[in-house]
């Protein structure tokens, strides 16, 4: 199966499956896993932070983020298309009370500081309490430039908030930039980091920030039913995705602009109007064909993406080589 649905759907390799049935594991609840005791301390230095907490998924690690930050009745600022706003079934609403507060993203992703200074609430009992900026690196496939992190960084510290990053693919926005990922992550308060999308693991994501936050974010993450026991099985695979599966991500962007160019020359398919900066393309299709019933031909040919005529997103990872995209560019082809 060719499956340009998205990064998420990365098979862990051998030497990734090796580790995981090898890893020394213990109770992580009491913190006696070793396995993940060691790759929260190698993260949480790696990216230039105090601590960090390991869990099972980018969604738990925003809201848990979010949550540490903010209390009942605060609200956080955000882009309208930003994953913990849009696509995380309101978590910090729901379970913290916490309002989020989204603002119009910019076409490059960028949110407008003017609009975010006009949206922070005065010290008044009518309003929530404006609490944190939450960023999204990359977002859409698109790169915050490091000029407008540091911006970014002056901003939160003028109105006293703090600088959350939804880092789920914040290592594809490092490579694409050539800049190490400090260069990224000294900009904020708190950062999360996803395993489970471009860089391999099967499970997981991370949390970083100082110790006391680190600690309030643990406590919330055992009352949302997020404690794990012998994680280390998990954690062995997303110390590899860290260590080994990082330089090859300019693989997917490489492929990434391949597929954008090529299935920008098929007639009714335009993909000029976005351009490609890391590992998603999105396509606008002539509402004359009928993408969905292509979309259904090629499941049947072992291809799957996701149909649309309006922003049609694939996704390259490490399963998807430059062999597939042919394949799946003379599929297409076929069935017009």
């Amino acid at each position: 199966m060719i499956d340009f649905r998205s990064d998420t759907v990365t098979q862990p390799d051998q030497k990734m499956r090796e580790a995981m049935a090898n890893a020394p594991v213990g109770d992580d609840v009491y913190g006696d896993d070793p396995t993940v005791n060691e790759l929260e301390q190698w993260a949480a230095e790696r990216h230039g932070f105090e601590a960090a907490v390991f869990t099972s998924s980018g969604t738990q690690a925003n809201l848990l983020g979010i949550l540490a930050h903010c209390d009942r009745g605060d609200e956080y600022l955000c882009g309208q298309q930003a994953h913990n706003y849009k696509y995380e079934a309101g978590g910090a609403a729901v379970l913290g009370s916490v309002q989020p507060q989204p603002i119009e993203n910019n076409k490059d992703g960028t949110l407008c500081f003017e609009k975010l200074a006009a949206a922070v609430k005065p010290d008044d009992s009518h309003f929530a309490r404006t609490k944190l900026l939450s960023l999204e690196n990359t977002i859409g496939g698109k790169v915050l430039p490091l000029e407008y992190l540091a911006r970014a960084r002056d901003f939160v510290n003028q109105h006293n908030l703090k600088l959350h990053l939804d880092g789920a693919r914040v290592y594809n926005a490092s490579v694409a930039l050539g800049v190490d990922i400090k260069e990224i992550s000294q900009h904020f308060d708190s950062m999360t980091i996803c395993l489970s999308k471009g860089l391999g693991a099967p499970i997981g994501s991370l949390l970083l920030g100082d110790a006391d936050y680190i600690q309030r974010a643990r406590r919330l993450r055992k009352m949302v039913g997020g404690g794990m026991r012998q994680a280390g099985i998990l954690a062995a695979a997303g110390k590899i995705a860290l260590t080994e599966n990082v330089e090859r991500l300019k693989d997917d962007h490489d492929n990434a602009r391949y597929l954008s160019e090529n299935l920008g020359a098929i007639p009714g398919f335009n993909t000029f109007i976005y351009p490609v900066q890391t590992n998603i393309v999105y396509a606008d299709v002539a509402t004359h064909i009928d993408i969905h019933a292509i979309a259904s031909a090629l499941k049947e040919q072992g291809i799957l993406f996701s149909p649309s005529h309006k922003a049609m997103r694939f996704v390259t990872h490490k399963d998807v080589t430059k062999s597939d995209i042919d394949t799946l560019l003379a599929a297409i082809e076929k069935q017009l």
